[in-house]
């Protein structure tokens, strides 16, 4: 019987000290794969003591132990700094609000990461994102990105920048997994990592405040909030600080004239510094039909027709949305929708699916909301 330790492994795994992971693992040294760990730090610490990496190398180390698979160590955050991080800060400086998460992906995980991968002789990597892979054709050389079966933890908004090359050396195992049976799975194997919570939000910011770490890169400059009528609500300490549909941090008390209902964030002029509010969740300056977007991405390699219909999601765990795309000869999109959208946000990113595959994306740039269209005018 030959010993599975004593192979070279064929598929490392990106093990990131988390349960998702490293039940991927799992699942891939009981089918009999040959695998390897390999954990990659992206992030350098900043002695703010807020940094999980350390904890999250010994979970990684702990779980490829009690696997029996040998673990290897990167340091990516030179490429991290300059492939996302100098994105991230130029995008907020703008005024747009950008997902590092995309561009952490496309530049880190499935580039260099793979890389690093091929470099120790090993043919695939696998991760623990939530998503499914299809091959196609005879020889099955064209390659598919599906939704993950559990739609409610789905994650491939984050991965449409993927393309046939990354997508045929990848494996989802947890792709037809449910997240409780992941969880199960880890406690009934004893996986140091079984209770561990999910990260959330910027992996960089962790448990941070947002607005303190950005002031570090980007100084805070006070200025207006006003309404869309022009009237004086209070200040704001950066317009970079906010993004549109936000309604937390504004520290809004009672206004006179206004009724006692939440205000958010409908607007901003970056230019001029001032942030634009008003009341009610589904507000008509939050409203937008169309959008346009940067050159777009897609998996198969080109669209499938220079105007097509399809389903669309502008953010993360959004409801499929009906729409019209339109490819321009630039390869830029224009995208119209069935039914208003709220609080599309230039920076993020336009997900196109045909039902559960991922046809690909775009950066979103600007939309027909009308208090956006009204500042651009003032300003052409």
């Amino acid at each position: 019987m030959t010993d599975r330790a004593a192979l070279p492994a064929r598929t490392i795994v990106g093990m990131s000290g988390g349960v998702d992971s490293s039940v991927a693992a799992l699942l891939l040294r009981d089918a009999g794969e040959p695998i390897a760990g390999l954990f990659m730090q992206n992030w350098a610490e900043d002695g703010s003591g807020d940094c999980r990496a350390e904890d999250d190398r010994r979970d990684a180390v702990a779980v490829s132990g009690q696997l029996g698979i040998p673990i290897h160590f990167r340091d990516f955050s030179g490429e991290y700094w300059s492939g996302v991080f100098e994105h991230f800060l130029a995008e907020y400086a703008a005024g747009r609000t950008p997902n590092p998460d995309v561009l952490c992906n496309r530049e880190i995980k499935f580039r260099h990461f793979l890389d690093a991968a091929h470099e120790l002789g090993a043919e695939f990597i696998a991760t623990g994102h939530y998503a499914r892979v299809a091959s196609d054709g005879s020889d099955g050389s064209r390659h598919r990105l599906l939704r993950a079966v559990d739609r409610d933890k789905d994650q491939s908004y984050f991965l449409h920048q993927l393309g046939q090359a990354q997508l045929a050396a990848t494996r989802f195992p947890l792709g037809e997994l449910a997240k409780p049976d992941v969880r199960r799975i880890a406690r009934e194997t004893g996986l140091p990592t079984a209770a561990k919570k999910d990260s959330t939000g910027i992996c960089f910011i962790g448990e941070r405040d947002f607005r303190e770490f950005l002031g570090r890169y980007l100084p805070a400059r006070e200025g207006e909030m006003r309404t869309p009528a022009g009237q004086r609500i209070g200040t704001h300490s950066g317009v970079f600080y906010y993004t549109i549909g936000q309604r937390e941090g504004l520290n809004i008390g009672g206004v006179r004239g206004f009724e006692p209902a939440p205000w958010y964030v409908v607007g901003k002029d970056v230019a001029g510094n001032v942030l634009y509010v008003d009341q009610g969740h589904d507000n008509p300056w939050l409203q937008s039909r169309t959008l346009r977007s940067e050159t777009a991405h897609w998996i198969a390699g080109s669209p499938p027709a220079a105007r097509f219909t399809c389903t669309a999601q502008t953010r993360y765990r959004q409801a499929d949305e009906a729409c019209e795309v339109m490819v321009g000869d630039d390869g830029t999109l224009e995208v119209r929708f069935d039914r208003p959208q709220r609080a599309v946000t230039p920076g993020q990113s336009v997900v196109l699916y045909d039902d559960d595959t991922c046809l690909g994306g775009a950066v979103i740039a600007a939309t027909d909301a009308p208090l956006e269209q009204r500042l651009k005018a003032q300003t052409a």
